[in-house]
């Protein structure tokens, strides 16, 4: 049985969805096992990689949820989509970045740049 062009479609944008939502959960893990380690009378440094961490991780989280719901496929729940995984891409770029100046948090960068990749690929299936 061969599938046709619209279902092969429909296959890859399910997979590249869960691939988003799964970068996105292993993202949220990683950040808020980060700010978890960072004391929170610490410097201000600190502070800031403490606060990057945690709103990464609420980010992700919220992504998550919104890519795990049967959604509806008209073009307000997709503009909207689209806005979250912006959204969602900015602030894991915005966390790496903060996390490549700190030593040991080099996993957590990768896990930022990872989902903000997966983001950047299941927005290009939305086009």
């Amino acid at each position: 049985m061969t599938q046709t062009a619209s279902q092969q479609q429909l296959v890859q944008f399910l997979e590249d969805r869960f691939a988003a939502a799964q970068a996105c959960t292993e993202c949220a893990r990683a950040c808020a096992l980060r700010a978890s380690l960072v004391d929170p009378d610490g410097t201000e440094d600190q502070e800031l990689l403490r606060r990057k961490g945690i709103l990464c991780a609420e980010v992700c989280d919220a992504t998550c949820r919104v890519l795990s719901e049967e959604g509806r496929a008209d073009e307000g729940a997709e503009a909207a989509l689209r806005a979250q995984l912006e959204w969602t891409r900015t602030v894991c770029l915005e966390s790496a970045h903060l996390f490549d100046r700190h030593p040991g948090a080099e996993d957590t960068a990768k896990a930022c740049r990872e989902c903000a990749q997966a983001c950047t690929d299941f927005m290009a299936t939305l086009d």
